[in-house]
């Protein structure tokens, strides 16, 4: 455990509280938006809180930096697929059944350990002790592209993009039956179901729970009652592939939560040893935070879905 440190000094200019913190310690804003929340500044010999208050020029800030502590997850010598490293972020090809980050009944093994390991401790710190690095995640049993923070001005430069939806992402999926059309869109609200808090569920559009989501679809291959479709979002909601597709009758193959395999499948399943939705992150794409350069990346379908596909297209 350190001791706390004191960033003290005048601001300059005019403005949001946040900016201007940001350009006089040099501190991500978003890291100063964390310390406002906490109640680690003070303003002219005053705590504040609030990122958008507009204090005057030449105002007296006092910055309490807390301790560091030590990161909850262990580095972990885990092999990872690197796709793309420089000083700022990694972007890594995800295997199915691995965790992101590490939570109750995963407390290790995850991909957090295995990142703590492989960057040697240079992940951004704005994810909090247990979360190092995280920009956004995707379920342990769906694989692909993920994209970390390195700094954190590239973690807060890609969260404002994860923001914004302006990130290019698409999904293959393998889906029960053939969708009619066979390109679309699924706008529809997500949000916790009533009748399973674990589950999320297409809400009622004039609800004001859950979160708008919306999902393009299309077929990319017919095949013997279930397709290959690709889904681009425009929205990053929890589960939002797996619940958008279930809920216009075309579950996901293999998902243990909104699926229902139907007869002919199921043996499919069960001889392949296939036990996760068939889902992969196929394609990521962003502007670098930093260098501002377009970067894009595809991950090709990975073998045991591959290996389903070409059962199922028998």
């Amino acid at each position: 455990m350190g001791e706390a440190e004191v960033i003290t000094g005048t601001l300059a200019g005019d403005g949001r509280l946040d900016k201007l913190l940001a350009d006089a310690t040099g501190l991500s804003r978003e890291r100063v938006k964390a310390l406002l929340a906490d109640g680690s500044v003070q303003i002219a010999g005053q705590v504040v809180t609030s990122p958008k208050l507009k204090p005057a020029a030449g105002a007296a800030f006092a910055v309490t930096m807390p301790p560091l502590v030590e990161a909850l997850a262990l580095p972990q010598d885990i092999p990872l697929v690197i796709v793309h490293e420089d000083a700022d972020l990694v972007v890594v090809d995800k295997p199915a059944g691995m965790v992101v980050h590490p939570a109750a009944g995963n407390l290790d093994g995850t991909l957090v350990n295995a990142l703590l390991h492989h960057c040697a401790g240079q992940l951004s710190g704005i994810g909090g002790v247990a979360r190092p690095g995280i920009v956004h995640r995707i379920d342990k049993d769906t694989s692909g592209l993920l994209v970390v923070a390195k700094s954190d001005i590239a973690h807060e430069g890609l969260a404002r993009q994860f923001a914004d939806h302006s990130l290019e992402r698409a999904y293959m999926a393998v889906v029960n039956g053939h969708p009619m059309p066979p390109a679309g869109t699924v706008n529809q609200r997500i949000g916790r179901s009533d009748s399973d808090r674990k589950k999320m569920a297409v809400l009622d559009p004039r609800s004001p729970r859950g979160k708008h989501a919306i999902t393009h679809y299309k077929t990319i291959e017919r095949l013997t009652r279930c397709a290959l479709i690709e889904c681009r979002l425009e929205t990053g909601r929890t589960h939002q592939v797996r619940v958008h597709m279930a809920s216009i009758g075309h579950a996901l193959l293999g998902d243990p939560a909104y699926g229902r395999n139907n007869a002919q499948i199921r043996p499919i399943l069960q001889r392949l040893g296939f036990q996760r939705q068939a889902l992969h992150a196929a394609i990521l794409g962003f502007i670098h935070p930093v260098t501002g350069a377009r970067l894009s990346f595809s991950s090709p379908i990975p073998a045991d879905m591959r290996e389903l596909i070409d059962e199922c297209g028998h």
